[in-house]
């Protein structure tokens, strides 16, 4: 079997989601649990405006959660792979920008005192978003979509 077929093949694809998937309902977890201290995270970063770090400090693990659901479950697998990658987007650029910025602060994905921001976090969460674009471009087994949602037209990408 080339490279090609093995990078391309659904099995690997389907590898991908659930291991997201399972990475983003854990990470959501502590953040519902402790929205206060997540918040404090998100105002470390410096990049959001005072007033809205309550509002993403509640709204954002609730759509981790969602999103990390219904990666598990194989619904929407392209749209939710592509709201996982633009997360990760977000926070690969908000580490990012705070390493230029050499500012020594935790990195709040899944607890609050963990280690603080390196490039390795920004390799890790790089490698984490192609993993969902490959999932949302390859991903074809164990879809609930395949199953009971045949007739509805998915948002193409």
């Amino acid at each position: 079997m080339n490279i090609t077929r093995l990078l391309s093949h659904p099995l690997l694809a389907l590898i991908f989601r659930l291991y997201l998937g399972g990475l983003f309902v854990y990470a959501s977890m502590y953040k519902i649990n402790y929205a206060a201290e997540f918040a404090e995270t998100i105002a470390s970063y410096q990049l959001v405006p005072w007033w809205s770090v309550n509002f993403l400090a509640v709204a954002m693990p609730w759509f981790e959660l969602v999103c990390g659901l219904l990666f598990l479950a194989g619904v929407r697998v392209r749209t939710v792979g592509l709201a996982v990658a633009g997360l990760l987007a977000m926070f690969t650029l908000a580490i990012f920008v705070n390493l230029l910025r050499d500012a020594p602060i935790s990195c709040g994905c899944f607890h609050s005192l963990e280690d603080a921001i390196s490039w390795r976090t920004v390799v890790r969460d790089l490698a984490w978003m192609a993993m969902a674009l490959h999932a949302t471009r390859f991903d074809s087994w164990l879809q609930l979509d395949k199953l009971f949602l045949q007739g509805f037209k998915e948002i193409e990408a």
